[in-house]
């Protein structure tokens, strides 16, 4: 069966002067109109589409792609500030996607990006935006294993850190004490989830902990090396933004790999830099 809110792969039955109608099962024929119909399509072709209500509260497909669909959460810039009905968010389609002020949970501006969930109005039937976030996440205990990766969702600051949304369910913490540099609300991410606390609550953080974070960051590093002729600028001097700007690493993580790599006689330190110990052997006897 066809789902509103979400993607959802339909065939063509029809085609009409709008457009083509869409086999949406229970949810009957569905327009796709005109405009978003690849060219050469002809009934029974099967195409990926977005299911929505406009503004008549007709169900209709597009073939766009919005920041997020029903159940899931996106950073949003507000568009439009309606006196009567809220805020209109963009959304990714042409339609824009209203924040009711009873889900805005504070005061927004025109051009303001916002994390909302996408949700169903209950009375309505419509597809609506929602900053009040918790009443969105699941419910479930989390069962997130110490540094299993994950996908996360930067939703704000907190005094001690940036509040993220775990894998679309879950609240995480990022600590301030563990980044090298400050995130943009609503940016997308790989982290690792630190410590599960008793009460739910999630540590995160952007590198992976131990010999998980170490041992492919050494091979990363050795291989950046062969790339460049076996030399490079970095070393456990560099700065943390351009450390994670290269290797996507946090500094303290990267002078641990730098330290196993000296350890095991596969760099030396030139200050600056490093280099690999075949290429510091070479010049040695080129010297003598």
């Amino acid at each position: 069966m066809a789902t509103i809110g979400k993607r959802n792969l339909l065939e063509v039955v029809r085609e009409t002067n709008s457009g083509v109608y869409m086999d949406g099962e229970e949810l009957g024929e569905i327009l796709l109109p005109g405009r978003y119909v690849p060219r050469g399509t002809a009934p029974g072709a099967m195409l990926d589409v977005f299911i929505y209500r406009d503004s008549e509260d007709r169900l209709v497909a597009t073939t766009e792609k919005p920041h997020a669909a029903v159940g899931e959460f996106a950073a949003m810039r507000v568009k439009e500030l309606h006196p009567q009905m809220g805020a209109f968010l963009d959304w990714g389609l042409s339609k824009d996607l209203l924040l009711p002020f009873s889900e805005q949970g504070g005061s927004v501006d025109v051009g303001q990006l916002i994390v909302v969930a996408v949700c169903v109005d209950p009375n309505t039937d419509r597809m609506i935006a929602s900053a009040r976030l918790n009443r969105h996440l699941s419910r479930d205990e989390p069962v997130y294993e110490v540094n299993q990766p994950v996908n996360i969702l930067i939703t704000g600051e907190t005094p001690l850190g940036y509040n993220a949304i775990i894998e679309n369910a879950h609240r995480g913490l990022l600590f301030y004490s563990n980044l090298p540099a400050p995130l943009a609300i609503g940016a997308r991410m790989f982290a690792f989830v630190r410590l599960v606390r008793p009460d739910g609550k999630i540590d995160l953080s952007l590198d992976a902990a131990g010999y998980e974070r170490v041992e492919p960051l050494t091979e990363q590093i050795l291989e950046a090396l062969q790339q460049a002729g076996g030399r490079m600028n970095f070393d456990d001097d560099s700065k943390p933004e351009q450390i994670r700007e290269q290797f996507g690493v946090s500094k303290k993580a990267f002078k641990q790999a730098l330290g196993k790599l000296f350890r095991d006689q596969r760099i030396v330190f030139t200050k600056p830099g490093i280099q690999l110990v075949d290429v510091a052997d070479d010049a040695a006897e080129e010297a003598e």
